[in-house]
């Protein structure tokens, strides 16, 4: 079929627990460690994030996710049952089993789609988009609600200082539907990667089938979040602008093109390394990091649904989504709004 791929409608939503970072200072300082605002803002660039109360029901990984898909759904003027297929983007689902997807699906009434969780971490919101394009050029999905959604609070390791400071929570939703191939509006390209050499620089060792979580690997805090931070700037920074400068050079455009560029939110020192190789002036970088911290799948289309609601996107405008995650995974997708 002679069609492309558009995001008809975006949407987000957040747990109401605000974390500040003089609340980290506390918390850590229960394991012996110190921090404070000023170490913090410094080195990420945050100086709050969300946590959900998983007592609440409504602060769950997939009720977060439903929320996003039904704004987006409004947005896009479709109603739950029209969706056919559901792309669910999370590295911390509710459960092993169901996925996620699944416990949306039942949330919002989609009774029609087939619904399916793919892991890419903090690309997956990418990742599902490219993989929506495929179903719709392919004809086999119309509507399809690509979600990238984290409950990332869980994994936080309280006795590492460098990486417990950055993590939020939060979920982000698109619908994407069918255009003619040459409508303006509509996903440009998109290029993605993965390098599975570079696996142990951001990790949960246990807690899948190769490692139990015995009361031995609970306290060596092993099924929590490991990560090589030094290692994971320097490898951000250059796959992040390489598959910037990838996606303008298969459009032959240039980042005076862009009117808006969409980075994963991991840390502002990445983002601001990455403007600068790039020659991106940070007037058209769209950043939420520091309100909502690190969401992982959920960065891109959350900061990507501020920009739309808020009247700084407006329809016609180019925007360079990119992003990079554990796995390592990484890519970027141009779009026209």
């Amino acid at each position: 079929m002679n069609v492309s791929a558009r995001i008809t409608g975006i949407g987000s939503a957040f747990p109401e627990k605000i974390v500040t970072n003089d609340d980290i200072a506390a918390k850590i300082a229960e394991f012996g460690l110190e921090t404070d605002d000023t170490w913090i803002m410094e080195r990420t660039g945050i100086r709050e994030r969300r946590h959900s109360d998983l007592s609440n029901p409504d602060e769950h990984n997939s009720s977060l996710g439903s929320a996003a898909a039904l704004k987006a759904l409004e947005m896009a003027g479709k109603s739950p049952a029209e969706v056919d297929q559901i792309i669910y983007a999370t590295c911390t689902p509710d459960t092993k089993l169901p996925s996620c997807a699944c416990l949306l699906q039942k949330n919002i009434g989609s009774t029609q789609a087939w619904a399916m969780d793919i892991n890419a971490a903090c690309s997956g919101f990418l990742y599902g988009l490219a993989t929506a394009e495929q179903f719709i050029k392919a004809g086999s999905s119309k509507t399809i609600l690509v979600i990238g959604a984290e409950v990332i609070n869980t994994i936080i390791n309280w006795k590492d200082r460098t990486s417990c400071i950055l993590f939020g929570d939060a979920a982000g939703a698109a619908v994407v539907e069918p255009v003619e191939a040459d409508c303006p509006h509509r996903i440009l390209s998109w290029h993605m990667r993965s390098d599975g050499t570079l696996w142990d620089l951001f990790e949960i060792p246990a807690g899948g089938s190769t490692m139990e979580v015995t009361p031995e690997i609970y306290e060596q805090n092993l099924h929590k979040v490991k990560m090589k931070g030094t290692e994971i700037f320097k490898v951000a920074v250059r796959t992040l602008a390489e598959f910037a400068v990838t996606a303008l050079e298969a459009n032959n455009m240039t980042v005076e093109d862009v009117d808006w560029f969409i980075p994963h939110q991991a840390n502002l020192r990445i983002i601001e390394a990455v403007a600068k190789r790039i020659n991106c002036p940070k007037e058209k970088i769209l950043i939420n990091l520091d309100r909502y911290g690190n969401t992982s799948a959920a960065t891109i289309p959350t900061a990507f649904d501020e920009g739309v609601r808020d009247g700084r996107i407006k329809k016609g405008d180019v925007l360079l989504l990119d992003a990079f995650g554990a796995g390592l995974t990484y890519g970027s997708v141009l779009l026209r709004w």
